[in-house]
């Protein structure tokens, strides 16, 4: 007797059951289901980051532009043909001020004659917040919103 239930443990098929398999299916959806949308959402925070971080750049070489400014020529900012860079193009040849970080659109520069009330902003479709846009100004550094 012992021998005969020693030899059916023997060659019992080890693996899982229905329910085991189904279980392990359920919780794997769930955890995809919060997953999801979190992504999503750090996604747009990424977007946003990219139009402060363009923005934050434009406004810092604008007011480093104003410490050596000679009182004459207004700050005039724009995006190459490529689309790809923002440039200085008061200068011979225009100054590279650095990339334009993907679905970033260059908004403009309000007063760029002002050494104390400059202001420039920047827009992206694919974000949160950035969809209104994000400007830096001489008085009130990086904020929300547009220039206006």
């Amino acid at each position: 007797m012992i021998a005969r239930i020693r030899k059916d443990l023997d060659n019992k098929e080890k693996g899982f059951t229905l329910i085991e398999l189904l279980v392990v299916i359920i919780i794997i959806g769930i955890l995809a289901a919060i997953a999801i949308p979190l992504f999503l959402n750090q996604r747009k925070k990424a977007e946003d980051a990219a139009a402060k971080a363009d923005v934050s750049t434009l406004g810092n070489e604008i007011a480093t532009y104003f410490v050596d400014w000679d009182g004459t020529t207004d700050v005039d900012i724009d995006v190459n043909e490529a689309g790809d860079e923002y440039l200085l193009n008061n200068t011979d040849p225009a100054t590279k001020l650095g990339n334009v970080s993907t679905n970033v659109k260059f908004e403009g520069v309000k007063n760029p004659d002002e050494p104390s009330g400059w202001c420039v902003w920047v827009s992206n479709e694919e974000g949160d917040k950035a969809k209104d846009g994000f400007a830096y100004s001489a008085q009130d550094g990086l904020h929300e919103g547009d220039c206006s």
